[in-house]
């Protein structure tokens, strides 16, 4: 099936989608034995990557998806993984990654069900648009600017720590956060996401390098801090506070949840009803497996003295070696959320002065407002990460507030909306819909205890300084 095959063999007014469940693509869109079919309507959805050069943008197969979803989810997360393990013990830590990954996983399949309904989507606010009219666009738009430009800045406040603890502080904080900003602006620049792809497997490298150089820095030396003789003890239970296990579950959360790409790469697949799927399940048995080996090892090297972002957990000359090495995969972190936050807005902008057949042309018009969109995004993450300049909690606030409700909310009013009236019609409905509504009783959880639990953290920290 080609990318518009499920919209140009249906009928606009409602009609039912074809049942993924057979066929050749039973991989890609198999319901898990979901075996009734949602209601399929394209009114007023528009083909953006339609027009003059629309080719060149549909152009991600299923390898170069996979590299775009592990640069997007690759980098900030992992430094915050061995402090959760720390904090919850070595076995409820993995328990809890493990299950995180099991239902961000399922809450991603969900997404992709409802894009191979609304093919013409671009972005996960244009879904929330058919399932609740322009207020849950709007609402969805802002939460989606907001998660990405909180992300980007916990990327450009890990590479001001990482040029400082290099330089020994040769520069002030702000002058590196601009530096960091300006770099990801101009590399921000291309209108496709391919070159995401493309910076998958350096990113990948980066970071796993950085991390055995942590982890050889730790074998050879104490971790800072440590007295003399010290040997690590490690805690197979921990035993946290509610808050701080809130903020431990907020910190996987943040390092799994890249759903709120996953349309924006769908868009420009060229066959995304057979290859997404497989990219996902890709991405996740691979975060897993590299999460884990990251997090068990630094934290069972540094044991009590294990330090977030985990980099900083190693020696002094260990801890300057992994930072530099770990900067490509910091900034391709930030990338992506660029990326994605310039598309939004450049698309929503030419929607709004009538200009969507102009999104994919190499016109004036296009480039500036493309450029512009860019400009405006850093400008503002520069702003925030000034701030909030604690990385800590800017993965707990940014989780708490709007990764909830894109892992596992979102996903869930999609499903909601693509099967209603038939909730209950066998055991199978029955359990999906009961789910559904956990997922959603689970993103309040998350969004009233995770913001009381970061914000309350993070008063403690601009306390200490006043």
């Amino acid at each position: 099936m080609s990318h518009n095959t499920i919209t140009n063999d249906m009928i606009s007014e409602k009609k039912e989608i074809p049942d993924h469940s057979q066929g050749d693509h039973s991989d890609a869109t198999d319901h898990e034995g979901f075996d009734h079919k949602p209601v399929y309507s394209d009114e007023g959805e528009v083909d953006v990557f339609g027009g003059e050069g629309g080719a060149n943008f549909r152009t991600m197969g299923r390898f170069d998806t996979v590299f775009a979803l592990l640069t997007n989810q690759f980098g900030l997360g992992a430094l915050a993984l061995p402090s959760v393990f720390k904090t919850l013990g070595l076995i409820p830590g993995l328990i809890t990654l493990i299950g995180g990954a099991l239902i961000t996983y399922f809450s991603g399949v969900e997404i992709v069900w409802y894009y191979l309904a609304h093919p013409k989507v671009t972005n996960i606010a244009e879904m929330m648009k058919i399932v609740g009219g322009r207020p849950a666009e709007i609402i969805t738009g802002i939460g989606l600017l907001l998660q990405l430009m909180m992300t980007a800045s916990s990327a450009v406040v890990t590479i001001s720590i990482a040029l400082n603890a290099i330089s020994e502080h040769a520069v002030c904080t702000v002058g590196y956060i601009a530096i960091a900003c300006i770099l990801c602006f101009m590399l921000c620049i291309p209108r496709t996401a391919k070159f995401l792809a493309q910076s998958g497997l350096p990113c990948i490298l980066s970071i796993l390098a950085a991390a055995l150089a942590t982890m050889i820095g730790l074998g050879i030396n104490n971790p800072p801090g440590a007295p003399e003789g010290w040997k690590p003890e490690i805690e197979l239970f921990g035993t946290p506070t509610v808050r701080q296990v809130l903020n431990c579950v907020l910190k996987i959360l943040f390092a799994l949840a890249g759903n709120y790409a996953f349309v924006t790469y769908m868009a420009e697949m060229k066959n995304p009803e057979k290859d997404f799927i497989y990219s996902l399940r890709w991405l996740m048995v691979t975060s897993v497996v590299f999460y884990a080996f990251i997090a068990i090892a630094v934290y069972c090297l540094a044991a009590e003295f294990t330090a977030s972002p985990a980099l900083s957990s190693a020696p002094i000359i260990a801890a300057k070696a992994a930072y530099g090495l770990v900067l490509p995969a910091i900034l391709t972190d930030g990338l992506a959320c660029g990326h994605i936050g310039t598309k939004y807005v450049y698309i929503t902008i030419m929607r709004q002065i009538n200009a969507l057949k102009e999104v994919t042309a190499n016109t004036t018009k296009s480039w500036g407002i493309w450029i512009g969109s860019n400009a405006a995004f850093w400008v503002i993450v520069f702003v925030l990460s000034n701030t909030i300049p604690v990385f800590d909690s800017i993965v707990a606030v940014s989780s708490a507030t709007t990764y909830a409700w894109f892992t596992y909310g979102i996903s869930a009013f999609l499903w909601l909306h693509l099967y209603k009236g038939r909730y209950f019609e066998n055991w199978r409905s029955i359990m999906l819909f009961t789910a559904n509504i956990g997922f959603i009783v689970f993103a309040l959880f998350l969004n009233s205890g995770g913001t009381w639990s970061s914000v309350t953290e993070l008063f403690k920290y601009f306390c200490y300084f006043l």
